[in-house]
């Protein structure tokens, strides 16, 4: 695998289902990454952590868990809608 490149894929939290085109870093994947996300239009930051990777194609491919503990709260505030 020359690329430099890899697919991440997320499992579960906000971003559960999305999927990123990232940067190896020094030839490796992540083991962690900060995502930023709007959420009912409010930014947050969201922490996910590598739990497998593998070739799919060609493509290394890491699937992140997330970590709910590190990132920003997910609730929406309903009542001040």
């Amino acid at each position: 695998m020359g690329d430099a490149t890899y697919v991440a894929e997320f499992i579960d939290g906000p971003l559960e289902g999305d999927f990123e085109q990232r940067a190896l870093v020094r030839g490796e994947p992540e083991k962690r990454v900060g995502m930023v996300a709007a959420v009912d239009g409010l930014e947050s930051l969201f922490w996910y952590d590598a739990v497998e990777q593998k070739d799919v194609g060609g493509q290394l491919r890491v699937r992140f868990r997330f970590d709910a503990s590190d990132s920003d709260p997910v609730e929406s505030d309903e009542e001040n809608d």
